[in-house]
């Protein structure tokens, strides 16, 4: 393994243990703690720092490894396995997009946002399959209520913080190199 190899496994893995340790934080807030989406950051951070790939498996193992140590979320089929495939998905077109597109704040946030919808495309996708593509059991409003209306409050953490932090880490390496 190179060095960067190394330094991205390392640093994947600190971002899966942020990933697995938040949500007790933000479950302390009953009202708003689920709807911060807590997960979602160090997922998004892992594509953006470490690459499309490293973030693909973060995403895709943290709600899978909570679930089977704290039982959360919960029921493991199909809430779990919807977000494991979300956040993969936010993990690798975050840290994909960002490689490929010019290293300048607008096209920072076309990747977020391209993510972030990208994972909830794919979370409501994978949604339907659970029930058994049945329409009626996920419905149009159920997909709403849990892509965007729910996240509402993460949604807007997650653009207001991935930018800055994103930014913060690249000038720091620039700085340092």
């Amino acid at each position: 393994m190179k060095k960067t190899s190394i330094q991205k496994l390392s640093l994947s893995a600190m971002l899966l243990a942020v990933a697995f340790v938040l949500p007790f934080l933000t479950g302390q807030i009953p009202q708003i703690g689920a709807k911060l989406c807590p997960m979602h950051l160090p997922v998004l951070l892992c594509g953006y720092l470490c690459s499309g790939p490293w973030g693909l498996a973060t995403g895709f193992i943290a709600p899978l490894l909570r679930c089977f140590i704290v039982g959360m979320p919960a029921p493991l089929f199909p809430k779990a396995i919807a977000m494991a495939f979300e956040l993969a998905t936010y993990g690798f077109v975050s840290g994909t997009l960002h490689r490929l597109l010019p290293k300048k704040r607008v096209y920072l946030y076309l990747s977020l946002v391209t993510a972030m919808l990208s994972g909830r495309l794919v979370w409501g996708f994978v949604q339907l399959c659970c029930v058994g593509l049945d329409v009626t059991r996920f419905t149009l409003s159920a997909f709403w209520a849990g892509a965007v209306v729910n996240a509402l409050p993460g949604i807007i953490v997650q653009l207001i913080l991935i930018p800055v932090l994103v930014s913060a880490v690249e000038r720091y390496k620039r700085k340092n190199s």
